[in-house]
C-alpha cells in the first residue's frame, strides 16, 4: 500500500516546512523588489528642490518647482501603458518574467538620471532627457505593485493572505523611507553648494547596487502555483486586459475608487509633504526629511497590523476605519504641519500616514480576491495605475498650484480629504472577501 505523505495539519499543508520556506522566499523577493522600485521612483521627489534648480531654470522658484513636479506627474501617465504591458506579460507568460523586467527598467532609468548633464551644460535637452527617464521609470513602476501583490496573494494561505500581501506594500514605504533617509544623509553631509555641484547624483546612482541585488533574488523564483495551473491547462488568455474589461470591468472601477487615498493621499503625505514642510511651513530640509522618515516608519509598522486586522475582522471594516480617520483628521493634522513647531509637524504627518496605511493594508488583498488568476495581474495593475495617474502623480503639482492660486496653506488638506472620501464611498459597493478562495478561471 503506498504511503500517504500529506500532513495531518490539513489540506494544502506541505510535508515538513517546505511550504513555509517557499512563502518566505516569495515574500522576501516581492518586498525587496518593491523596495528597489519605490526607492528609485521616490528619490526624484525627495530631490525635487535640487532638480528644480538644475534642470528647470527659472527666475521664479515656484515656477521651477512646478516644472519639477510636472515631470513627476508625467511619469505617472506612463504607468497605465506600463501596467497594461506588464500585466499582459504576467498573465500570459508568467508573473516572474514581468517582475524581473520591471526592476531592470527602473534601475537603468534611475542610474541614467544620476549621470545626466544639467541645464547649464545641455540646455533644454537636459530637461528633455530627464523627463524621458522619468517616463521610463513610470512605465516600469506600472507593472510592479500589481504583479508583486498577485504573486504573494497566489502563494499565501487563505487565513493569512491579507497579512502577507500587506508586507509587500510595506516595501513601497520602506523604499520611499530609504529614499528619504538617503536624502536626509546627503543634505546633512554636504553643503547646499556641494549638493548642487555633484552630490545630488549620489542618491540616483545608489540604485545600481541595490537593484542588482533585487534582480538576482527575483530571477531565482518559481512562478505561482495558480499561474502554473493555468499555463499547464492552456487557459491563459490571449489578450488578458481585453478579457478583463469585458468580463470584470466593475471590479476595475472598484479598485480605482478604493485606491484613491492610498495613491493620492500617499503622495500628499510623503513626497509632497517633504516639500510642503520646507516651502510652506518654513522648516529646514533636514527636519522635512526626518519627519517624512518617521512617518514612513510608523506607516510601515501599521501595514502588517492592518493586514492582520483584515484577516481577523474583515477587509471592509479596516478600509472604513482608515478612510473615515483620513476624512476627519485631514485638516487638523495639516494645521499642525503648517503652523506648529517641529514636533507638531512630525505628529501631523505621521497620523495622516497611519490613516493611509490602515487602508493600504487591506486594499490589495481585496483587489486580488475580486479577480481571477487569468486576469489578476492586469486587473490590479490597471486599476491601481489609473488611480495613481489621476490622483497620485498629479498630487504634488496640484497641491503646489492650489497654494499658489488660493494663498491658503491648508489647501493641500482639501485634496487629501477628497481622496479619502472617494475611498469611503467606494467601500460600500465592495463585497467582503475575507476567507474566500482565489479564483483560478
Amino acid at each position: 500500500m503506498p504511503l500517504d505523505h500529506r500532513s495531518a495539519d490539513g489540506p494544502g499543508t506541505t510535508h515538513a516546512d517546505g511550504g513555509f520556506q517557499s512563502r518566505v522566499k516569495v515574500i522576501r523577493a516581492a518586498v525587496i523588489g518593491t523596495v528597489v522600485e519605490y526607492y528609485d521612483f521616490g528619490i526624484y521627489g525627495y530631490m525635487a528642490t535640487f532638480v528644480a534648480m538644475l534642470f528647470f531654470v527659472s527666475e521664479d522658484p515656484t515656477a521651477a518647482l512646478l516644472g519639477t513636479f510636472a515631470a513627476f506627474a508625467v511619469a505617472f501617465f506612463m504607468r497605465v501603458p506600463g501596467g497594461i504591458l506588464f500585466g499582459h506579460i504576467g498573465d500570459r507568460y508568467g508573473r516572474k518574467r514581468a517582475l524581473s523586467w520591471t526592476i531592470l527598467l527602473m534601475v537603468a532609468a534611475t542610474a541614467v538620471i544620476g549621470l545626466l548633464p544639467t541645464y547649464v551644460t545641455l540646455g533644454v535637452w537636459a530637461t528633455a532627457l530627464l523627463v524621458l527617464c522619468r517616463c521610463v521609470q513610470g512605465f516600469a513602476a506600472g507593472g510592479e505593485l500589481g504583479g508583486a501583490n498577485a504573486f504573494v496573494a497566489e502563494s499565501a494561505p487563505t487565513r493569512w493572505r491579507a497579512t502577507q500581501t500587506s508586507l509587500v506594500n510595506s516595501g513601497t514605504y520602506l523604499g520611499s523611507l530609504f529614499a528619504a533617509l538617503v536624502a536626509l544623509a546627503a543634505t546633512s553631509l554636504f553643503t547646499e553648494q556641494q549638493m548642487l555641484d555633484w552630490a545630488w547624483r549620489i542618491p540616483f546612482l545608489l540604485s545600481l547596487p541595490i537593484g542588482v541585488i533585487g534582480l538576482y533574488i527575483r530571477s531565482h523564483l518559481d512562478d505561482t502555483p495558480q499561474f502554473k495551473e493555468l499555463a499547464d491547462q492552456g487557459e491563459t488568455k490571449k489578450v488578458p486586459v481585453k478579457t478583463l474589461l469585458v468580463t470584470n470591468w466593475r471590479s476595475v472601477l472598484k479598485i480605482i475608487g478604493l485606491g484613491a487615498v492610498i495613491t493620492g493621499g500617499y503622495y500628499i503625505v510623503s513626497v509632497y509633504a517633504a516639500t510642503y514642510l520646507q516651502t510652506t511651513a518654513g522648516h529646514s530640509s533636514r527636519l522635512a526629511f526626518a519627519s517624512t522618515a518617521v512617518a514612513m516608519v510608523v506607516g510601515a509598522a501599521t501595514l502588517p497590523l492592518s493586514g492582520y486586522l483584515a484577516d481577523t475582522i474583515g477587509r471592509k471594516k479596516v478600509i472604513l476605519i482608515g478612510s473615515v480617520g483620513a476624512t476627519l483628521l485631514g485638516f487638523p493634522m495639516f494645521m499642525m504641519m503648517a503652523a506648529g513647531p517641529a514636533w507638531a509637524a512630525v505628529v501631523g504627518q505621521s497620523v495622516l500616514f497611519v490613516c493611509v496605511s490602515v487602508v493600504n493594508g487591506a486594499s490589495f488583498v481585496t483587489y486580488a480576491e475580486m479577480l481571477s488568476a487569468s486576469t489578476r495581474y492586469s486587473g490590479i495593475a490597471l486599476g491601481n495605475n489609473v488611480t495613481n495617474t489621476v490622483l497620485g502623480g498629479t498630487a504634488p503639482f496640484v497641491a503646489t498650484w492650489l497654494i499658489g492660486a488660493t494663498g491658503q496653506p491648508l489647501a493641500p488638506a482639501a485634496y487629501f480629504v477628497l481622496t479619502a472620501l472617494i475611498t469611503l464611498v467606494t467601500v460600500f459597493f465592495v463585497a467582503e472577501t475575507r476567507g474566500t478562495e482565489l479564483r483560478v478561471d
